[in-house]
């Protein structure tokens, strides 16, 4: 499926701010509430501390928004130097926020490459 937005950036930690205003902007349109967006912006930072540094210097963070008017889906990927193994839960502080602040997370890594895929719900009533 197609993300409603894409993101290409630098695998560098200056540029996380970027990706963090982009999810706030995305969610402030989709009328979250300011704890939702507050979250999500969280959300991206937990899961950028997880995977960028895992992250080949010389590659792209992509950053994929799925969208509905009640949620925002995000995956987060960057290119890796062999196979990255995802860090257990109950070990990683970082992991532990991240699925505390979402309703879904998962960390993914294959040949080249790991991401992570969480989901934040709107709680704003209509």
């Amino acid at each position: 499926m197609r993300p409603d937005v894409e993101l290409r950036l630098p695998v560098d930690p200056a540029f996380v701010s970027v990706l963090r205003a982009t999810a706030v902007s995305i969610a402030a349109r989709l009328n979250f509430t300011i704890d939702d967006i507050e979250d999500l912006r969280m959300a991206v930072s937990e899961a950028s501390a997880l995977l960028l540094p895992h992250a080949t210097a010389d590659g792209e963070l992509l950053a994929a928004f799925h969208t509905s008017p009640d949620r925002i889906e995000v995956r987060i990927s960057v290119p890796t130097s062999g196979t990255v193994t995802p860090p257990a839960a109950e070990e990683d502080f970082a992991w532990q926020v991240l699925s505390a602040l979402t309703t879904h997370a998962e960390l993914h890594s294959g040949e080249g490459w790991s991401s992570a895929t969480f989901t934040v719900h709107s709680t704003a009533t209509v």
